[in-house]
């Protein structure tokens, strides 16, 4: 059984109650609708929840459920309510749970599959069609900041969605972080770093992801506190490795050791010199006993070495 959640979301009416039913089969992994988990729960219809206790209770009711899910044995499809990632920490908890997918649809599409269906609140008014571009115009750009693959689905094979979001699923989301100086290889010491600059880098990393076909993102900084901000960014963003060079500081930043002690995904930590055959103070590395693994003195190549560990375990 795969390991990833594959999570559902777009308008009501996008098609992910069909698609999730599809692609369980296809992928083998049970589906199950968060709408019905609650309805289950509630014992009662999202039509009658939204009647009798308002919507913001619902929407706390997704939340809820959401911060359980995170601690199911993973290897889900889940499709989510239409609203649900209306809530800005509903959209952390979503990447974190596993791979979002956006399924988008045309307003004209929604109204013909809904129209006549009295089981949806937020479209029992005078003009269906109007609210329902007026809340696709509100939510589209929600879900599109927190999905890793939207899909237009009017006018498109379903089994062409299917094969788009199993090849999705089968990435691996990989982030590269170069700390201070990084930046200007092939202005730095070239003795020690090469003469090749961080574009050469950069191309390198990029022709690596086109080869193993995953998900690599590479983060650049000077500065201590944006790195910082970017490990803990990834504790969110389902971020499934980190490959790390924090050059300089690797021998005294604590604050960037204890961000990576708080991410429980592999992470190798790589330098292009041997750090441990130079200066005193370069043979201690504080991030290194937070890391699975460590890669030194291996120039650029080094990096593709930690993907490769990222990806293999070894």
């Amino acid at each position: 059984m795969r390991q990833k959640n594959i999570i559902l979301t777009g308008f009501m009416g996008s098609g992910k109650t069909s698609v999730g039913l599809r692609l369980s089969y296809r992928l083998r992994m049970p589906v199950e609708d968060t709408d019905k988990i609650i309805e289950r729960r509630e014992g009662r219809t999202v039509g009658a929840i939204f009647s009798e206790e308002g919507e913001a209770y619902f929407r706390e009711q997704e939340t809820a459920l959401l911060q359980e899910l995170l601690n199911r044995k993973r290897g889900y499809i889940f499709s989510v309510g239409g609203g649900t990632p209306v809530r800005p920490e509903n959209r952390l908890l979503l990447r974190q749970l596993g791979r979002v997918i956006y399924l988008r649809t045309r307003p004209e599409t929604v109204y013909e599959r809904l129209k006549g269906d009295t089981g949806r609140p937020l479209l029992q008014c005078e003009d269906p069609l109007e609210r329902i571009k007026s809340l696709m115009a509100e939510r589209s750009q929600v879900y599109e900041s927190c999905a890793d693959l939207t899909l237009d689905t009017d006018d498109v094979d379903i089994d062409e969605i299917l094969d788009r979001i199993g090849k999705e699923a089968d990435k691996m989301k990989i982030l590269v972080i170069n700390g201070p100086n990084l930046n200007f290889l092939g202005i730095r010491e070239k003795r020690i770093y090469g003469t090749q600059d961080y574009q050469y880098l950069l191309d390198l990393i990029q022709k690596k992801a086109s080869e193993t076909g995953n998900d690599i993102t590479v983060f650049q900084s000077n500065h201590e506190g944006a790195i910082i901000d970017r490990i803990q960014e990834a504790y969110f963003d389902g971020t499934e490795g980190i490959v790390i060079n924090p050059g300089a500081y690797t021998h005294y930043s604590y604050a960037i050791r204890d961000a990576l002690a708080s991410i429980t995904v592999p992470k190798a930590e790589v330098h292009i010199s041997d750090i441990t055959a130079r200066e005193p103070f370069r043979k201690v590395s504080v991030t290194a006993p937070v890391c699975d693994r460590q890669i030194y003195g291996q120039g650029l190549e080094g990096y593709l070495h930690a993907i490769d560990f990222i990806l293999n375990g070894k």
